[in-house]
């Protein structure tokens, strides 16, 4: 998979005040491996082809882009794929679910209790030419791959880069990838995840980085995928303003904190804010026909 530069959209004047806004497009790179998912599969693949294993085998839930992202970029790269899904199996799989499986996923059902040990899980099913790889792509090689979304041309002026977080190694891999003067950001989608911070440290535990990162823990609406009325209200008006679409589970939430951010005067008229639209609009799929615009 080979992508050209990452688009950079500029937000019209008024949809955040006059704060400057612009977004990082990642959702575009591809129609499938969206965003970041793209970029920390890369490494993970090449990885095992390097290796030469025959399957790539991870982890995720019904409504999961990583586990279609997987599924396809897997199969093009000539591998075999096994999605071990969280929960049992429904009697209709889920249209992600269903599409993995199109591409040649083999799917593999477990209960949540079973699914929480991923240790157990990998060892039970170990063979020696399958390739695991961390549910989300989280791992040092995923930020490796998450770094070449920072490392594209124009992004060199921003003072912020704002992300959303689930495992916190798209952040980590902008943080290793940033510039002296740029803060990162990022936008916790999930409830109460406190320990967010020192997971991304971790990763970088081997990566140089020039500024610690901040981290906003109010903007989950809820908890994760939770979508309550004024999120889809929010996500609808910021398409008809800028042709952008958003998810309820990462990027919905993000671009709603930024404009929140901003209404606090969070940030000051001289910043420059480069927001990341991590990609992954799968779990817009769940919701009833005709509650988002642009779907």
């Amino acid at each position: 998979m080979q992508v050209q530069a990452i688009p950079i959209q500029h937000v019209i004047p008024g949809v955040f005040q006059d704060t400057l806004v612009d977004v990082l497009r990642a959702d575009l790179v591809h129609p499938i491996v969206s965003g970041n998912k793209y970029f920390k599969l890369k490494v993970y693949i090449a990885e095992a082809l390097l290796q030469n294993k025959t399957t790539l085998a991870t982890f995720g839930g019904a409504w999961s882009n990583h586990i279609v992202a997987t599924a396809w970029a897997g199969r093009e790269a000539g591998l075999k794929t096994v999605g071990i899904i969280r929960g049992e199996q429904p009697p209709i799989l889920s249209q992600p679910l269903a599409d993995a499986a199109d591409y040649g996923m083999q799917l593999v059902f477990m209960s949540r209790e079973a699914y929480a040990d991923k240790q157990a899980v990998m060892k039970r099913y170990r063979q020696q030419d399958w390739y695991w790889v961390n549910e989300g792509g989280y791992g040092h090689k995923g930020v490796l791959g998450a770094m070449e979304m920072l490392q594209q041309p124009g992004t060199a002026s921003y003072t912020h880069i704002v992300c959303a977080c689930g495992t916190g190694t798209t952040v980590a891999g902008l943080m290793a990838a940033a510039l002296p003067h740029q803060q990162c950001i990022g936008i916790s989608v999930l409830k109460g995840h406190h320990s967010l911070n020192d997971e991304v440290m971790g990763l970088l535990e081997h990566s140089a980085y020039h500024q610690p990162p901040v981290f906003f823990h109010d903007y989950h609406f809820g908890g994760y995928a939770k979508h309550p009325p004024e999120l889809i209200e929010w996500m609808n008006g910021f398409w008809r303003a800028t042709e952008i679409p958003t998810d309820i589970v990462y990027t919905g939430k993000l671009f709603y904190a930024v404009k929140d951010l901003v209404e606090k005067n969070y940030f000051l008229p001289e910043h420059k804010l480069l927001v990341v639209h991590s990609g992954g609009l799968q779990g817009n799929r769940s919701l009833p026909a005709g509650t988002l615009e642009f779907l």
